[in-house]
């Protein structure tokens, strides 16, 4: 039996229904684990028929105050009718268990921190669609056109610099590189991260706002409301403070021309909603850097955690690593062109 990382160790279904059972809501005795790395998340259903996600928060990721914001974040985009699916509004069942927010919607119970929302199916969109990606436009225009009437206080605020630095510190320091690969996987990584500062700086000053943050085609959903379809967001666990493009590049893909046109399309969706800074579309390669190497310290970081090395074995070889410097140094040259 594979022991479950420490928070989660106690977190069985009856945890859970006990859990919801604090809130006063009685699960009928089904609970579904659905696919999360980061955190864990279960479908549990009602005994009154209806169904709700429950979402158990990684120990240590988030302070309270974060998670609230990112819960107030959501219900302001609900209530501007943004399609997102808020935090469900959450009532004490009994004496232990502690509520945060107005109004309160991140629960602790028995050591766990957790939340609920109502269920949401969907399929990721097809981006090969240009009336798909249009749409797509559209929705983050919306939410970006909330997200610009004030900014996070609390939560994580995108600093290329400091972000990358902590991410090659973390490998290096963790030994995750081995012996045979360190000297050139961190000559390429440092290469790369000088000239992901340098587009930055060149921008400066670069306006920020509320972000979805993690904007990736498996986090949007698309659900048939309408005779096309409509999309949705049903987390904001990576919501943070930064430039617009960081919502936008993680939908395009292909060669620089492809990528060129289909940003282009996103962007007469967009742009009914909010205005965007052109110049942020040098970003775009510098973001991907960025992201390649918190990606590699968010594994290292997890690494503790038995889902971690089942689901991605690959991480820690001389073969990542070297295909890591390979690829850096691919980023580089993009980044110069």
């Amino acid at each position: 039996m594979i022991e479950l990382p420490p928070g989660y160790a106690s977190l069985d279904p009856q945890q859970v229904l006990r859990c919801l059972d604090a809130v006063g809501l009685r699960g009928d005795g089904r609970v579904l684990q659905l696919n999360s790395y980061e955190n864990r998340v279960f479908q549990v259903f009602l005994e009154d028929g209806t169904a709700v996600v429950a979402k158990f928060y990684r120990p240590g990721r988030w302070s309270d105050a974060q998670i609230v914001e990112e819960h107030a974040f959501a219900l302001e985009l609900a209530a501007a009718e943004v399609p997102v699916v808020p935090p469900l509004a959450l009532h004490a069942a009994t004496d232990d268990v502690v509520l945060g927010g107005a109004p309160p919607t991140l629960a602790r119970f028995q050591g766990h921190r957790y939340m609920l929302a109502a269920r949401c199916a969907g399929r990721e969109p097809e981006l090969d669609d240009p009336q798909t990606l249009r749409q797509i436009g559209r929705f983050i225009g919306r939410l970006h056109a909330v997200g610009r009437t004030r900014p996070f206080v609390h939560r994580h605020r995108l600093d290329p610099q400091a972000d990358g630095q902590r991410a090659l510190t973390l490998l290096v320091e963790g030994g995750f590189v081995p012996a045979t690969q360190i000297a050139a996987w961190r000559g390429a990584c440092e290469q790369a991260l000088a000239a992901v500062v340098a587009a930055f700086e060149a921008l400066a000053p670069l306006a920020t706002l509320r972000l979805h943050g993690d904007c990736h085609p498996g986090n949007v959903l698309w659900r048939r409301d309408g005779p096309h379809g409509a999309p949705h967001i049903v987390d904001l666990d990576d919501a943070m403070q930064g430039p617009a493009v960081q919502d936008l590049w993680m939908l395009v893909s292909g060669d620089h021309r492809t990528m060129a046109q289909q940003l282009n399309t996103l962007l007469e969706g967009y742009e009914q909603f909010s205005d965007f800074d052109d110049r942020e579309r040098a970003l775009i390669e510098p973001l991907r850097t960025l992201r390649m190497l918190r990606h590699s310290a968010w594994l290292a970081e997890r690494w503790s955690d038995p889902t971690f090395p089942l689901n991605f074995p690959f991480f820690g070889s001389a073969a990542y690593w070297s295909q890591q410097t390979a690829q850096l140094r691919e980023q580089s040259e993009a980044m110069a062109a």
